[in-house]
């Protein structure tokens, strides 16, 4: 009951204040009129809105665009029609009046709660009650939380520092376990979910890398790449292949119903989309609070550059509009898609929130903004937690993330240049005419899936991510692959680390080719200040070069064959050998393989793109993933790594009577 006193009279508010702005006077002063309509607005909303959701899952694409700007609009004219004594209304005034409503709502929100959550959730909640008693669904099930970019030690300091009460209430009630996994590298989303998802560990070698056989790169921010290295992980065994539902993804896990995932661009006609765009605190509310966002990173940037806080990178241009897409826009509507698909009892949800990553990667994932983004994706699972309680199934709920992040400077601000332009200088090549090798590539998958989407997710929406994914090189731009068509060496950056190809070298070519034909390449690399290994590939295993000594390791294993001076993999941790074997005998691994350098007494790593939070390669948190999971569950490896956790969920599925062979 109170909740819907606080709905009206809120209406009520953001009405009167909405309808003051306008020019003119449709309505009288009298705050009896004012109330009038909001009543109306709620009634005939509540009447309205469950025929705009059928008609837009019916038209699709042109249905999605119009209740992205109008639904709210043709409420209210709806509900001014019935109210007597109202002037008439243009359609202009109409839309303005709708959407100042919307905005100042979101405020009186933000003001009540301190938190621009809570009428979005409640509206949330409400609409997964009501279809959860109408499906009648029943039995176990499992939603999968994936917290992109999430190391362990980002976690424990989450939870230690009161900014992930949810999951520290789970771990200290002794509900949950806290489990780490290592990465091994490539430490990068496609890599990780490729092995939670599909169980695979061979086919992606980084975020971007060079395919020698089709002459091109491969870019895990394009969503036509990234369909092609579905079909080459998939084998219709995916971790969701039975029923599952798939939500704001890389890869699918082979699941039938994939909503918002790279591999399968495009908007499917879905009753959570259709209900995000036509609900009031849903699209029109996501998008008043997305401006909200950028004007915070604005603020938060310039306190940055004010404080003259070390290490840090630009955090203007599209990033702003990236940031209040990803962190708003995105994480609202995979909240709406995961309710609504637990609400009809979808036996397996996997979900990628990418907030903290997105943030992380140009603030650092040590600075307060990114343990505020773990604030809000806590608020996230909490509420999940809710929606679990209330639907038919009784989901378990297991957390994992790809990868962590480490932070450090970039290779550019330390050397004056780009990776590209000192391996053009120690071949005695030709200057480039441009190079994009250090342009994050990453971040822009989510502006480039919601491009590709555009069409569904609102006029305004669709050109804001068409305008970050043509300024970032998205689908089509050279600066997605970095790649020159006459240069001879192919450099390509994931973070803090890079794979160069010999264009014209077929198959992997050896340490004696690379040497014979650029002699100055693997020493001037291995000798750079800013990096911490060169890797190649040597008669009867890898060779290993760093500043001060070199290591030969063996084919098969970790094992050290020789070598001299200091050990080059010294720093990079227990795991370092193994980590570069399995990462330079990957499809499609470079002819070297490079690492930036790590400072284990700051614990930075240097970044080969211009990112002060990055992941890809060794040194820091990046390698060391999280998996939390309710303490029942039957989980007795003492170290984990990717296939194990793949493994565990498919097992846990299978225990449940969810898995079909």
């Amino acid at each position: 009951m109170f909740g819907v006193l606080r709905l009206f009279l809120t209406s009520a508010a953001a009405l009167a204040v909405s309808l003051w702005l306008l020019p003119g006077e449709q309505i009288g002063a009298d705050a009896e009129t004012v109330l009038l309509v909001a009543a109306s607005v709620l009634a005939i909303g509540a009447l309205l809105r469950p025929f705009l959701t059928q008609l837009i899952v019916f038209t699709g694409p042109i249905g999605l665009l119009v209740a992205g700007l109008l639904a709210d609009a043709v409420i209210l004219a709806a509900a001014l029609a019935v109210v007597p004594g109202v002037a008439p209304f243009s359609f202009s005034e109409l839309v303005l009046a709708a959407w100042g409503a919307v905005a100042v709502a979101a405020v009186l929100n933000w003001l009540f709660d301190s938190s621009t959550d809570d009428a979005f959730f409640s509206q949330v909640l409400g609409r997964a009650i009501r279809i959860a008693r109408r499906e009648s669904a029943s039995g176990p099930g499992l939603l999968v939380i994936q917290l992109d970019g999430v190391g362990a030690d980002t976690l424990r300091q989450a939870v230690t520092s009161g900014s992930s009460p949810t999951i520290g209430r789970w771990l200290r009630s002794g509900d949950y376990r806290f489990r780490t996994w290592h990465t091994g590298v490539p430490a990068t989303t496609p890599a990780g979910q490729a092995v939670l998802l599909h169980g695979d560990t061979y086919e992606v070698p980084a975020f971007r890398w060079y395919d020698k056989d089709s002459g091109r790169p491969f870019v895990s921010s394009r969503p036509e790449d990234v369909a092609v290295v579905q079909q080459r992980i998939s084998t219709g065994r995916g971790l969701l292949a039975d029923d599952g539902v798939s939500v704001s993804n890389q890869y699918s896990g082979d699941a039938p119903t994939a909503l918002l995932t790279m591999s399968s661009a495009g908007i499917p006609r879905d009753h959570g989309l259709a209900a995000f765009m036509t609900t009031s605190a849903g699209f029109a509310r996501s998008v008043v609070l997305m401006f909200g966002q950028m004007i915070t990173e604005i603020y938060q940037g310039r306190r940055q550059r004010r404080r003259a806080v070390i290490p840090r990178v630009k955090r203007s241009g599209n990033f702003v509009l990236l940031r209040g897409l990803t962190t708003v826009v995105l994480r609202d509507l995979n909240v709406q898609l995961v309710s609504e698909h637990m609400a009809r009892g979808a036996p397996v949800i996997f979900v990628d929130f990418v907030d903290f990553d997105e943030v992380a990667h140009h603030a650092g994932p040590a600075r307060p903004e990114s343990l505020k983004a773990m604030e809000g994706l806590d608020r996230v699972i909490g509420f999940l937690s809710e929606v679990a309680d209330e639907v038919g199934r009784d989901y378990e709920i297991a957390i994992v993330s790809d990868h962590g992040q480490s932070q450090g400077p970039t290779f550019r601000q330390l050397s004056g240049a780009t990776l590209a332009e000192v391996v053009d200088l120690l071949a005695a090549l030709p200057a480039r005419r441009a190079h994009h090798d250090d342009q994050p590539a990453e971040l822009w998958g989510p502006a480039n899936m919601l491009s590709e989407s555009a069409p569904g997710t609102g006029r305004l929406i669709g050109a804001a991510a068409r305008t970050v994914a043509v300024g970032s090189g998205g689908s089509g731009s050279p600066l997605g692959g970095g790649v020159d068509e006459d240069r001879p060496i192919v450099v390509m950056a994931s973070g803090s680390l890079a794979h160069l190809y010999l264009r014209d070298a077929e198959g992997i070519a050896s340490r004696d080719a690379v040497d014979a034909r650029y002699p100055l390449l693997v020493q001037g690399l291995a000798q750079h200040p800013h990096i911490g290994l060169v890797v190649t590939h040597a008669e009867g295993g890898l060779r290993v070069d760093g500043a001060t000594g070199w290591r030969l390791l063996g084919p098969g294993s970790g094992e050290v064959l020789d070598g001299s001076g200091i050990d080059p993999l010294l720093d990079y941790g227990p795991f370092a050998a193994d980590d570069v074997r399995d990462v330079a005998t990957r499809a499609h691994a470079g002819d070297l393989v490079v690492m930036g350098r790590y400072d284990a007494d700051l614990d930075e790593v240097v970044a080969f793109e211009e990112l002060v939070g990055s992941h890809g390669g060794m040194g820091g948190g990046q390698t060391e993933a999280v998996f939390l999971h309710p303490s029942n569950w039957r989980v007795d490896r003492p170290a984990l790594r990717g296939r194990d956790v793949h493994d565990i969920l498919v097992g846990r599925l299978a225990e449940q009577g969810l898995r079909f062979s």
